[in-house]
């Protein structure tokens, strides 16, 4: 706790002072942007660097991007990291820069900077301070000097009894003479917030009208603990004063606390915000999200080669805040088309199951544009190094022009990128090891249909396209016979790729080209 505080402490005034004068204390003109509708939209992100960023959170993140754009405002991020006990090494850098890997980067961020800095939480506890030391002067704060213990014992007698934990306000009433008696002995008491009075109802942009009687069921909350360090309560509204958040869009486990932020912004003597709690993100079986489950971390999808825009589109599909629900809504879509009157209070059921078939409608409409598809060649290339390395007998199969045709046949096939790298797909970049005995299985005129294909692929007037292929190989099994067309087709799908299935026979002599395809049948016939 600053030193000044304590001295304070000593000098507690009694309570009584106004609003209006809490107000000139603080030294800060009144916040208007909840009310104001010729305000300036900001709204803003504000996790825990306490783990890194997974669905529940980018889903908050987004609605706050997605807000904010409609309306040409400003997504702040703002990281709480005031709970040092639960940082986690590398979140907050995580945080960030998994929103800037999803597409929706913040305007103002600890890493970006911005005119109401510093966004952490850490390097904002003189804001704190201030803020407790006003509500000290006023009355509306005192001193609690309880022990961890004796609260410990408190909350195991409230559960032993099945009642709801609760601080018995025992240090509200404890005059200035025993406070100053106390600072004596512990110069570093916790401050809380006296709970006085009925909560005023609010109009949450979701939920409608709340009011929530925290007095009655709550004890009075610490807001600065005796470390310096303030609890969410005092912060997310010390913080969303000072940085003219004109909405706080949220998660609904809020709600009930909101009652509570708005006494303290009457405290302080300042317009509050707007609020809109969002419904929850649960799984498709009602079960909430765990950060044990090691699937819903951003980290997660990138690596395994997700696409952000697939992400942004279910986590919007499977909630509300849209007309309809449909696939395939781009970033640019999900801001025109979102209404904040449109978000209910029903909670999100987040299928991830469908989550293949969401990231292969995005990855056809990038492979349907060209920068996008040159980026994507580029990350195919990336692939195929790292899966094949030193298999990669001829580096030809890098060449942009082949990956990119692999690519646009593939293409509503596949989910991931990463798919094309999987051992079904092998036969791309590497040749298979067939023997003749492996051919000689599936037909005994292993020469005979090799020598016609090698025919076929030198004819003139031949293009390797599909259509003529699937033509001119029906023609080619007709003229054998006592050989089934489809016992053809498997020789020759085993002889260009070493595997009994995939795609069909065409699309794989186009996809390998006529040189390569040349060069493997003419290893059947010489094997």
């Amino acid at each position: 706790m600053p030193p000044h505080m304590a001295v304070l402490l000593k000098k507690l005034l009694h309570p009584g002072r106004s609003p209006a004068a809490l107000g000139r204390l603080m030294g800060r003109r009144e916040a208007s942007l909840g009310t104001d509708p010729g305000a300036a939209v900001r709204v803003r992100f504000a996790p825990s660097p306490t783990g890194f960023l997974h669905l529940g959170g980018l889903r908050t993140a987004l609605y706050n991007y997605i807000f904010a754009k409609k309306h040409q405002g400003s997504f702040i991020l703002r990281l709480e990291d005031t709970d040092q006990t639960r940082l986690v090494p590398g979140a907050a850098e995580n945080i960030e820069d998994m929103l800037e890997w999803a597409g929706v980067p913040p305007d103002e961020s600890p890493r970006r900077g911005g005119p109401a800095g510093p966004y952490l939480q850490s390097q904002r506890l003189a804001l704190y301070a201030q803020a407790a030391e006003a509500l000290l002067k006023s009355g509306a704060a005192y001193p609690c000097f309880c022990s961890p213990q004796r609260l410990e014992l408190l909350k195991k007698e409230a559960l032993r009894n099945r009642q709801t934990p609760r601080y018995d306000n025992r240090c509200r009433s404890l005059s200035q003479a025993q406070v100053a008696q106390k600072l004596a002995t512990d110069p570093k008491p916790a401050i809380r917030f006296r709970l006085e009075g009925e909560a005023p109802a609010f109009q949450d942009l979701v939920y409608g009208w709340n009011r929530h009687e925290v007095a009655s069921v709550e004890g009075d909350p610490v807001i600065l603990k005796s470390d310096g360090f303030p609890t969410y309560h005092l912060a997310s509204v010390v913080d969303d004063h000072h940085m003219g958040i004109s909405h706080v869009l949220r998660g609904s486990e809020w709600l009930v606390s909101t009652s509570k932020h708005l006494l303290l912004y009457q405290a302080l003597g300042w317009q509050p915000p707007q609020f809109a709690h969002l419904p929850l993100l649960l799984n498709r079986d009602g079960s909430k999200l765990s950060k044990r489950q090691g699937d819903i971390f951003l980290e997660h999808f990138a690596a395994t080669g997700f696409l952000p825009d697939a992400l942004l589109d279910i986590i919007t599909n499977c909630g509300s805040g849209f007309a309809e629900n449909q696939m395939g809504r781009t970033l640019p879509e999900l801001i025109t088309q979102f209404d904040l009157s449109r978000v209910t209070c029903h909670s999100a059921l987040l299928d991830l199951e469908k989550l293949p078939e969401f990231n292969r409608l995005h990855l056809r409409r990038l492979v349907g544009d060209e920068t996008q598809r040159c980026q994507l060649v580029g990350q195919l290339q990336a692939l195929v190094e790292e899966a094949f390395g030193s298999q990669l007998q001829d580096r030809e199969v890098l060449d942009p022009a082949y990956v990119e045709r692999i690519i646009l046949l593939r293409q509503g096939h596949i989910c991931r990128l990463q798919d094309l790298v999987s051992p079904a797909y092998s036969y791309l970049w590497t040749r298979p090891a067939v023997g003749r005995a492996q051919l000689g299985a599936i037909s005994e005129k292993v020469d005979i249909i090799a020598k016609r294909v090698l025919g076929l692929l030198e004819g003139p007037g031949t293009h390797l396209t599909q259509d003529v292929l699937n033509r001119e190989l029906r023609k080619l099994s007709d003229g054998l016979e006592g050989i089934k067309h489809s016992n053809v087709m498997k020789l020759l799908r085993v002889a260009l790729s070493g595997q009994q299935q995939g795609p069909p026979v065409a699309e794989m002599m186009v996809s390998l080209g006529p040189k390569e395809v040349r060069e493997r049948i003419q290893k059947v016939l010489c094997s």
